[in-house]
C-alpha cells in the first residue's frame, strides 16, 4: 500500500478529493482571469439589455438602443433602390418592346429580372428556368401562351388559372374519363392517335378511330392537326414537348382527369418595374419570339 504523501509547509488546502492516495490541491483561479470573467460578465448584462437579446412569444427585447440587423439591411435597400430610382422610372414607362435597343436600360432590365426570378420564380421553373413537370420550361420556343414579350408580360402579370385576378389566362380542358365523357376504350383510341402525331403510337391498331374521336372531342382547342391553340393556351400535341410526360399512361392520365396547372398574378405582389424585368429577363433566355 502505497504512502500518503507528507503535507510540505506553504501547500495550499486540499479539494477533499482522493484518488489512490492522490490528493487535489485547491489552487486559486489567477486574479487576471477571475477579474477577465467578471467583466465578461457585467459586459453580458450591458449587452443584452443595451441589443435585442432575449426571445420571447412575438419577439426579442429590443433593447435600449433600439438596433435592428434588419433596419439595417432595409437601409441599404433603400439606398439602393433610391439611387436606381431614376432607371426603374424609365423601365416602368418604356415601351417593352423599345427597351432591347436601349443597352443601358435592357442590361439593367434583365440584370433586375434575374433577381427577381431567382426570388419568386425558381420555386417552380427552377434556377435555370428549365422547368419540371408540371412547370413550362421556359429556354424553348413552346409557349401556351405566346412567347413575345407583350404575351410573356401579360402572363407574368395575371398569371394563370388563379382566382385573384380577373384577367388571368384561363383554359379549363375536360376530364374526359372522370366526367363520363369519353368511354375508357375512346380514351385509349385518343391515347394513341395523339403519341403518333410526335412518335409512335402504343397500339398502331387504334389510331384511326383515335382520330376520329380527337376531331370530334378535341380539335376544337388543339386544332384540326393537334398543333395546339395559344388563343385558349390549347398545348401543340405535335412536337414532342410534353408539360406533363407523353409516355402512354402519363397521356392517359391527362385525358381522363385533365390538368389543371395554377400560376399566381404577379401585379400587385411586385413593382411594375420588376414584372417588367422579369419579363425581359425570360424573353431573352433563348426561347422568347
Amino acid at each position: 500500500m502505497s504512502k500518503k504523501p507528507e503535507k510540505q509547509k506553504g501547500d495550499p488546502k486540499t479539494t477533499g478529493h482522493v484518488w489512490d492516495g492522490i490528493e487535489e490541491f485547491d489552487n486559486p483561479m489567477p486574479r487576471w482571469w477571475l477579474w477577465t470573467f467578471y467583466a465578461c460578465i457585467v459586459w453580458a448584462i450591458g449587452y443584452t439589455i443595451a441589443y435585442p437579446a432575449w426571445p420571447g412569444l412575438k419577439g426579442a427585447t429590443p433593447g435600449l438602443l433600439g438596433w435592428s440587423t434588419r433596419a439595417d439591411v432595409q437601409a441599404d435597400i433603400d439606398a439602393v433602390n433610391e439611387s436606381n430610382s431614376g432607371i426603374f422610372a424609365r423601365l416602368a414607362s418604356a415601351e417593352l418592346t423599345e427597351v432591347p435597343a436601349d443597352a443601358e436600360l435592357n442590361k439593367f432590365a434583365v440584370s433586375a429580372g434575374s433577381a427577381v426570378f431567382k426570388t419568386w420564380c425558381a420555386q417552380c421553373h427552377g434556377s435555370g428556368a428549365s422547368g419540371a413537370k408540371g412547370y413550362p420550361n421556359l429556354l424553348d420556343d413552346d409557349w401556351l401562351w405566346g412567347g413575345d414579350i407583350e404575351a410573356i408580360y401579360t402572363t407574368v402579370s395575371h398569371g394563370v388559372r388563379n382566382e385573384t385576378d380577373d384577367d388571368a389566362r384561363y383554359s379549363e380542358m375536360p376530364a374526359f374519363g372522370r366526367d363520363e365523357i369519353l368511354e375508357p376504350e375512346q380514351i385509349d383510341q385518343a391515347v394513341n392517335f395523339v403519341m403518333s402525331l410526335s412518335g409512335d403510337a402504343q397500339d398502331a391498331s387504334k389510331v384511326a378511330e383515335g382520330a376520329v374521336v380527337f376531331e370530334e372531342n378535341c380539335s376544337a382547342c388543339h386544332g384540326e392537326t393537334g398543333t395546339g391553340g395559344r388563343e385558349v393556351g390549347a398545348p401543340n400535341l405535335t412536337d414532342a414537348i410534353w408539360l406533363y410526360g407523353g409516355d402512354y399512361a402519363t397521356l392517359t392520365e391527362t385525358v381522363t382527369n385533365a390538368r389543371y396547372g395554377v400560376m399566381p398574378a404577379w401585379t400587385g405582389r411586385l413593382k411594375e418595374e420588376q414584372v417588367r424585368a422579369v419579363a425581359l429577363y425570360v424573353h431573352q433566355l433563348g426561347g422568347g419570339e
